[in-house]
């Protein structure tokens, strides 16, 4: 099936639409949508935030670039609907600390109904399911990650996500309430061009497989498997643009040589900043045991961060999934974010 306007990011996908909605075909779009398409902010730190039309981000996606979750969503929202899915767009809310709670809108969720039966879909997390969840409460373990879903109580209809101990999020809430992507506008400008906004401040790049998760934060590569998390330093532009292509399949042709030095400048003097204050406070060790905070780029309202965000990352273990199945937790996170 050829669906008009949509052809080089369903290429990107590398799904072959069936011509009518099924569940098997919604899977395998979220499947390959995580594992082709990163979480990235690379307009932002240049200073050219991309706009959350959808039509604009299927054709960065088609290019090979990536977004974040207005992006994200976004796009798959209209590609769902142009296949005749019954979708819908919902005011989320990402929180990174223990008292976080509500659909703030700085995250775009979505629901569909396919099957006779609704899922939670969402490709805008960065490291969040790989697969739809049934929208029902229970526990869903996905491969090595689990996730849980619960009523919210804090948005009455609504839903609290809570994703693996590996994550940096301690929970997402969505509405019930269907939202327009409209809706979004103001947000999508303050987290895209405020001088506050973390996806200003850090440069950050996500990407999941159903086995593991790749984070770049800075110049500082992270990847998340059952096992736990190893980070490594990156020293040189040319590594690390090579990271960008080969773990994070964002392509860079797009990026003349200006960009280049200004990206490279950018997370090189971050880089400078979080060692030192790592020597300041008696953390020293190599730059690779740890890793920019999480908190930089996903955490809306909540959660704290740095001049640049950046923080050592511990040895993460994700646990069992009782541990998992328990809501949310306190301690031994590797950051928080900020929404999008």
């Amino acid at each position: 099936m050829t669906v008009k306007g949509f052809e080089e990011y369903l290429a990107r996908l590398g799904v072959r639409p069936a011509g009518r909605p099924s569940v098997e075909e919604l899977f395998a779009l979220q499947r390959a949508h995580l594992a082709r398409i990163p979480y990235e902010n690379v307009g932002i730190q240049l200073g050219r935030p991309p706009g959350m039309a959808p039509e604009e981000s299927v054709r960065r996606f088609a290019a090979g670039e990536g977004g974040y979750c207005f992006h994200l969503n976004g796009a798959l929202a209209a590609l769902l609907g142009a296949l005749g899915y019954d979708v819908s767009l919902h005011a989320g809310g990402v929180h990174t600390d223990a008292d976080g709670r509500g659909a703030t809108g700085n995250h775009l969720a979505l629901t569909v109904r396919v099957g006779g039966a609704a899922w939670f879909v969402d490709v805008g997390l960065g490291d969040g399911p790989f697969e739809p969840l049934p929208l029902r409460e229970g526990t869903y373990a996905l491969g090595d990650f689990v996730y849980r879903l619960r009523r919210s109580e804090a948005e009455p209809g609504g839903w609290s996500l809570y994703p693996p101990r590996s994550s940096d999020i301690r929970l997402m809430e969505f509405r019930t309430e269907p939202a327009a992507l409209a809706d979004f506008a103001d947000e999508h400008v303050r987290l895209s061009t405020a001088a506050d906004s973390a996806f200003v401040k850090t440069f950050a790049m996500l990407r999941r497989d159903e086995k593991r998760v790749w984070v770049l934060r800075g110049r500082v590569l992270t990847r998340i498997e059952a096992a736990g998390a190893v980070t490594e330093q990156i020293d040189t532009p040319e590594e690390w643009f090579g990271t960008m292509e080969e773990r994070f399949l964002r392509r860079v042709d797009g990026l003349d040589a200006d960009d280049r030095a200004a990206l490279w400048l950018r997370v090189s003097r971050a880089h400078g900043e979080w060692l030192a204050r790592r020597g300041r406070n008696g953390s020293g060790g190599q730059a690779a045991a740890g890793c920019p905070d999480a908190a930089a780029v996903r955490g809306g309202e909540t959660g704290g961060q740095g001049e640049t965000g950046e923080r050592t990352m511990t040895h993460v273990h994700d646990g069992q999934a009782q541990a998992d199945a328990e809501g949310p937790r306190g301690e031994g996170r590797p950051g928080n974010r900020q929404g999008g």
